[in-house]
């Protein structure tokens, strides 16, 4: 009998994570590690919020449980951010407060799914929703869209995907892993064929301020009313506001699935830790100031890192539309000599790059099918810079 359930053993660990240890781990071993790995960005967050923590973390209030569900006036804040920003209507008993998007992920997926109902996920996804789909007992069903189609998956597409087990369409804009960013008239047909055929969507909108050259972020949710209120909005304030360590994220949609998610969180980790709560609260309710500056800073990066990668031998680089990822198809650098080593997969192209050129990247293995790398852009100007360069040397010969 095996000492681990089958439930748990069988889950992946977090690639992105993995690969933003080792190099962290390689760094403190005194190697000049650069890494690309994890989407976090560099910059501090924002003052204002700071000072909001340490207000709350003086307040006697927030030493004491919370709702399970969330503080009321973040719940409300966010309910008014979903409407200045998303254009969809929320009350604040439509919102739950999770421990950052991963909580939103999981909890949506456990509440929506029976075991083998499936989930139509477009293809590169990040590497955590098919295992919060798995541990719910739902069926992931991958839709590849590669480079040519700007890894943007059609309505004819889905249509081929779908059965009579459906019950949930998963829709990125933008994406991690790839920074496509659909159209207006794309997210609009998109939503139309899912209430065409009755699906839920649950909809990440956690880069939605993260758009650049003219692409614009569409909610699915106002996209399409044809969906109604199976609509299930993720979100949270690590990529907009520079808080990956504040842990807060939350689900928006209909009151009964909120109450149900909020069910199981009240089991599983009772309320958000409150100084981070009052941390969010100053975030969404403030002004994006601070925003659109870090956003500046990201698409001088997204340039920058594009230009570079472009001059790889064998790569391949489409231009991200939004986020702060690149997506390189490196398929033609696979099967050839790299300094007396014949990489025939992405994982071991980036087990290479590591090893030899000191820089850590994500194969695509990790997002779905092997040939391609991510990069994050939301490192230091030098330090991209330093790493694309490690990596035109040790590929270019």
């Amino acid at each position: 009998m095996s000492r681990i359930s089958r439930r748990i053993g069988s889950i992946a660990e977090s690639a992105t994570l993995a690969v933003d240890a080792k190099a962290k781990a390689l760094k403190a071993a005194g190697r000049p590690v650069i890494g690309f790995g994890a989407g976090e960005p560099d910059f501090p967050t924002p003052d204002y919020v700071v000072e909001a923590a340490i207000e709350a973390a003086r307040n006697p209030r927030f030493h004491r449980y919370s709702p399970a569900g969330g503080l009321p006036e973040l719940k409300e804040a966010i309910a008014a951010k979903t409407l200045r920003d998303s254009g969809y209507t929320v009350e604040p008993n439509q919102v739950l407060v999770t421990n950052g998007g991963k909580q939103a992920v999981y909890n949506t997926f456990a509440t929506l799914l029976d075991p083998g109902d499936e989930v139509i996920v477009p293809t590169p996804y990040w590497t955590t929703y098919p295992e919060a789909i798995q541990l719910a007992g739902g069926v992931p069903v991958e839709v590849f869209a590669g480079p040519e189609a700007g890894y943007k998956t059609t309505v004819e597409q889905l249509e081929a995907a779908r059965t009579e087990r459906t019950k949930i369409l998963l829709f990125v804009s933008p994406s991690n892993p790839t920074g496509a960013v659909y159209s207006p008239e794309q997210v609009a047909d998109i939503g139309r064929w899912a209430a065409e055929h009755d699906l839920w969507v649950v909809t990440d909108e956690i880069y939605e301020h993260l758009v650049y050259e003219g692409s614009e972020f569409t909610s699915i949710a106002t996209a399409a009313p044809e969906l109604g209120d199976k609509v299930v909005i993720l979100n949270g304030v690590a990529k907009t506001y520079a808080m990956t360590g504040w842990r807060v994220g939350w689900m928006a949609g209909p009151a009964d699935v909120i109450k149900a998610a909020t069910n199981l969180q009240s089991h599983a980790t009772s309320n958000v830790s409150n100084v981070s709560q009052m941390a969010a609260l100053a975030a969404v309710a403030g002004p994006l100031d601070a925003v659109h500056e870090m956003k500046k800073a990201f698409d001088r990066r997204r340039l920058a890192m594009v230009d570079g990668l472009r001059q790889v031998e064998g790569f391949s680089t489409p231009t991200p539309q939004g986020a702060f990822y690149a997506y390189v198809d490196v398929r033609e650098a696979l099967g050839r000599n790299i300094a007396g080593t014949t990489p025939q997969t992405s994982a071991e192209l980036a087990a290479l790059i590591l090893e030899r050129a000191e820089v850590a990247v994500v194969p695509g293995e990790a997002f779905g099918p092997s040939g391609f790398i991510r990069l994050s852009y939301a490192l230091g100007d030098e330090d991209l810079a330093e790493g694309v360069g490690r990596i035109q040397t040790l590929l270019n010969g």
